[in-house]
C-alpha cells in the first residue's frame, strides 16, 4: 500500500466497498480531496454505496470515464491498524475483503448527516385508555431502560403502526424530543473506590496493571474457580486502561449477562458504558460506532462483533468465559472472536485478558507453552465455598416410566424448598421432547427441509426444527400412516422436565430459563433478575444458566443427564462436557450458604465424569492434551472444514469427489483430506450438504494451500462452498 495519506481533488483513489466484488474500484477524489481510510459515498451503477479509501487508484483505463467520489462522510477515518486487521482476518479465514468491510460497518445511518433528529422516550403521563398496541409500546420503552428510539424503530419493535406511538405522544405517555445525533458517552471515573479484594485478587490485579503500563501487547489467561471474583480483577485492569487514556472492550458470550455486568460497571466507574449487541437499538448502535471512532466511548461491553468497531486507541480486550462456543461465528465470516481479539491486540499494542473457570484447551496449551501469561484465583470470594459434587448412579435408582428426576435428586430438592433455598435442574435440551414418535408405524416426525427431527415445543403447540427454524402445528394424526392418538414424545426437553417438576413439587414456584422462551433479550434479563432476587424455588434451565449468572439463594444444582454430550464425533466432546458440568455446578453456593451439585449419570466411572467430580482440572487438561497431541488435532495440529451445498445431492458429491482427487496443494504441505461424506446434518433448508475435512501439521500454511486447492473451482448455478478454518463444530 502507498504511504500517501492524502489525495488531492481529481486524483485517482482505490475505494473498497461492501458490495460483493473481487477488487477495489477507482474513483476521482472529490472537491477538497480525501484522506486514506476516509469513509466515502460513491456511485456504483445507479446506486450510492458506502466505501473506504483504500489507497491510490490503479488506473490503466480511460480516465475521462472515471466517476468522482460523491462525498466524504463526517465520521472518523478508518485507521491503518484497522485496515491491517481486516486484511489479516480476511487472509486467515479466506474471506473476501468486501465481507470484512460489512463486518466493520454494521451500524445503520453512517452516511446520514449529523443533524437534529426526533427521538422517543418513556413519558410521565398515562393514556386515557389502554389497548394491547399501546401496552406493547410502553413495555418496549420500559424493557429498554430509558434508551431512545426513532419513530420507525419504536413502531417496529412494538409491532404497531407509527400512529399508535403518535397517539401516546399526544397523551404524554411517550415523550418526543429533539436530540443532537450521537452524543458522547458519559465519562467513566477509574479512581472511584472498587470492592475490597482478596490477596489472590490483589496480586492478579497488580500483575495485570503492571503489564498494561508497559503499553505492549500480551495475553493473560485469568483462570479462577467459579465465584472467585474474576470480574473484579479485570474491572481493575479496565480502570488502569482508562487512567492511561486508552479504550477498553469487554466481550461477553451472552446478551443476558450484560444487565448484571452493566450494573457492576456503573457501580465501579459511576456511569454506564457503551453497549454493542443485538439487544441494543439501531440508534444506539450507530451512536456506539461513531463515538468509539472519535474516542468518546471509553469502554464498550458487547458481543463478538464488537471486535470490529473502529476503536481509536484500544488498550485492553477482555474475553469473559473465553471457552464459550458462542465466540465462534459460523455463518458469513467464520471467525473466532477469542483468536481475533488476540490478533487485533497484537496489531495495536493492547493487552488481552482471557477469563474462565474452565479454559479452552487452546488457551490452556498456549499458557503451558509460555505464549500466554497465566494468573490463577483458587478460592471463592468472601464466605462462599466451592460446591460439594457427587454422582447419582442412575443404574441404582428406582425410576418410574416417563420420569427423569431421580428419587435421590427429588429428596435433595425438597430439603432446599423446606429451607427456603433455590434449586436448579439442568438439561441441555430446549423444547418439550427431542423426538415425536408414532407408536403405530415407528415414524419420527422430521423437518421437511432438513435431515433433523422436529422438536415439540408444547407451550407454542408446535413442532420446531432447531436447524432451520421451520415450525408446524402439532399434528393430530401421524403424517405417515394416519393413525390417531399414537403420537408420543420421546425423551425430555426443558418443558417436559418443568411439567414433571410441577407435578412432583406442587408447592414450589418454578421458573424456566431457555433462550427460546423469551420474546426479547430484555425480557430474558428481567427474568434472570427476578430469579436472582429469589422469585423462584426451582429453576429449570438449559446451558444459558451456565454462563456466569449469580443466584445468591441457589444452593443445589441437579444435572438431569450428565452423559448427554459425552459421545459423538466431535473431538471436543469431552472438553465441552467437562466445561459445561463444572460451569453449571458453579452456580451453587455462591453466597454464604454451602452448595451441592448432583450429577445423574449412567457412567459414574467414565474418566470425564470422574474428573468433573474430583475437581482435578489440571489432570483432565493434561490427559486431554496428550490425546489430542497423539492424534495431531487442534491445538496440536490444524484443521479446516469445507462444506459444499446445493439443491441436488449428485452435483454436490461430484464436486466433492473432484476436490478429493485433485488435492495436490494439500499434499504438498503434508495435509490429509477426509471425505467427501454427507455432513452429519446432511440437509438444511432444502440444501444437501457434503463435507470434507482437512487435517494438517501444526505449522503448515493451510490457508495458502486451501486457497490454491479451491481456486480452479467454478461453481455453477446454486452450488455453494464455505471454508471454516479451525472449526468448532462439525455439523
Amino acid at each position: 500500500m502507498s504511504t500517501q495519506e492524502y489525495f488531492d481533488q481529481g486524483e485517482l483513489v482505490a475505494v473498497l466497498t461492501a458490495q460483493p466484488l473481487d477488487r477495489t474500484l477507482d474513483y476521482k477524489a472529490p472537491e477538497g480531496g480525501c484522506f486514506l481510510g476516509a469513509f466515502v459515498e460513491v456511485p456504483l451503477g445507479p446506486r450510492k454505496v458506502l466505501g473506504v479509501v483504500w489507497g491510490p487508484g490503479q488506473g490503466g483505463f480511460d480516465l475521462s470515464k472515471a466517476r468522482s467520489v460523491i462525498r466524504v462522510l463526517e465520521v472518523a477515518p478508518m485507521r491503518e491498524e484497522m485496515r491491517v486487521f481486516l486484511g489479516k482476518v480476511a487472509d486467515y479465514t479466506l474471506t473476501p475483503m468486501p465481507a470484512m468491510l460489512r463486518l466493520a460497518t454494521r451500524a445503520p445511518g453512517l452516511s446520514d448527516p449529523p443533524s437534529m433528529r426526533k427521538i422517543y422516550r418513556l413519558g410521565a403521563g398515562e393514556p386515557d385508555r389502554m389497548t394491547d398496541a399501546r401496552l406493547r409500546v410502553l413495555e418496549v420503552l420500559r424493557d429498554y431502560g430509558g434508551l431512545a428510539f426513532t419513530l420507525k424503530e419504536l413502531a417496529e419493535q412494538a409491532a404497531v403502526t407509527s400512529s399508535v406511538v403518535k397517539g401516546l405522544v399526544k397523551q404524554g405517555a411517550v415523550q418526543k424530543e429533539d436530540s443532537p445525533r450521537d452524543l458522547p458517552y458519559p465519562h467513566l471515573e477509574p479512581d472511584l473506590p472498587g470492592k475490597d479484594l482478596t490477596d489472590d485478587q490483589a496480586a492478579a490485579v497488580a500483575k495485570l496493571q503492571a503489564a498494561l503500563r508497559t503499553g505492549d501487547y500480551g495475553t493473560t489467561l485469568l483462570k479462577g474457580v467459579t465465584g472467585s471474583g474474576k470480574t473484579e480483577v479485570y474491572l481493575e485492569a479496565v480502570a488502569e486502561t482508562l487512567r492511561m487514556g486508552r479504550q477498553a472492550l469487554v466481550l461477553l458470550p451472552e446478551i443476558a449477562l450484560t444487565a448484571e455486568f452493566l450494573t457492576r460497571v456503573e457501580a465501579r466507574f459511576g456511569a454506564r458504558p457503551a453497549e454493542w449487541h443485538s439487544g441494543a437499538t439501531m440508534t444506539e448502535r450507530r451512536r456506539v460506532w461513531r463515538m468509539v471512532g472519535q474516542g468518546d466511548a471509553q469502554l464498550v461491553v458487547g458481543a463478538r462483533s464488537a471486535l470490529f468497531l473502529p476503536f481509536r486507541n484500544l488498550g485492553l480486550v477482555v474475553v469473559d468465559e473465553e471457552h464459550d462456543t458462542s465466540y465462534k461465528q459460523e455463518d458469513g465470516v467464520h471467525y473466532s472472536a477469542r483468536d481475533m481479539a488476540v490478533l487485533r491486540s497484537a496489531i495495536c499494542g493492547a493487552r488481552v485478558v482471557l477469563a474462565s473457570a474452565t479454559p479452552s484447551l487452546e488457551s490452556w496449551a498456549n499458557a503451558e507453552a509460555g505464549k500466554y501469561d497465566r494468573l490463577d484465583l483458587t478460592s471463592r470470594f468472601g464466605a462462599a465455598v466451592l460446591p460439594d459434587m457427587k454422582p447419582i448412579d442412575m443404574r441404582a435408582e428406582q425410576m418410574q416410566p416417563g420420569t427423569w428426576i431421580s428419587p435421590s435428586l427429588r429428596q435433595a430438592v425438597r430439603q432446599r424448598i423446606e429451607k427456603g433455598e433455590q434449586s436448579l435442574l439442568f438439561i441441555n435440551r430446549r423444547g418439550y421432547a427431542p423426538v415425536t414418535l408414532c407408536r403405530a408405524c415407528g415414524e419420527q416426525i422430521a423437518c421437511d427441509h432438513c435431515d433433523a427431527r422436529m422438536v415439540e415445543h408444547r407451550f407454542l403447540k408446535r413442532l420446531m426444527c432447531h436447524q432451520c427454524g421451520e415450525t408446524k402445528p402439532m399434528p393430530e394424526t401421524c403424517p405417515s400412516c394416519g393413525a390417531e392418538g399414537k403420537l408420543a414424545p420421546v425423551g425430555p426437553g426443558i418443558e417436559r422436565l418443568a411439567e414433571e417438576a410441577e407435578a412432583t413439587f406442587p408447592e414450589a414456584k418454578i421458573a424456566m430459563l431457555s433462550s427460546d422462551l423469551f420474546g426479547s433479550a430484555r425480557a430474558l434479563k428481567a427474568k434472570i433478575e427476578e430469579i436472582a432476587e429469589g422469585d423462584a424455588d426451582i429453576v429449570i434451565g438449559t446451558q444459558l444458566v451456565a454462563k456466569g449468572h449469580n443466584f445468591p439463594k441457589l444452593t443445589l444444582v441437579g444435572v438431569i443427564d450428565a452423559d448427554l454430550s459425552l459421545h459423538g464425533a466431535d473431538l471436543r466432546a469431552a472438553e465441552r462436557t467437562f466445561q459445561l458440568m463444572r460451569q453449571v455446578a458453579g452456580r451453587a453456593g455462591r453466597a454464604d450458604k454451602p452448595g451441592q451439585a448432583l450429577l445423574q449419570t449412567f457412567q459414574p466411572e467414565h474418566p470425564v465424569i470422574r474428573a468433573i467430580l474430583s475437581g482435578d482440572e489440571e489432570g483432565f487438561w493434561k490427559a486431554e492434551a496428550a490425546g489430542r497431541q497423539a492424534a495431531g488435532v487442534p491445538p496440536y495440529g490444524r484443521m479446516a472444514g469445507i462444506v459444499l451445498s446445493g439443491p441436488e445431492v449428485g452435483p454436490v458429491f461430484d464436486i466433492g469427489n473432484a476436490m478429493a482427487r485433485n488435492d495436490m496443494p494439500l499434499r504438498q504441505i503434508g495435509a490429509q483430506v477426509f471425505g467427501p461424506a454427507p455432513a452429519p446434518i446432511a440437509r438444511i433448508r432444502g440444501r444437501h450438504r457434503v463435507r470434507l475435512l482437512v487435517k494438517a501439521p501444526k505449522g503448515a500454511p493451510i490457508q495458502d494451500a486451501i486457497a490454491r486447492w479451491i481456486a480452479p473451482l467454478r461453481l455453477k448455478g446454486d452450488l455453494r462452498l464455505t471454508v471454516d478454518i479451525d472449526p468448532q463444530s462439525f455439523y
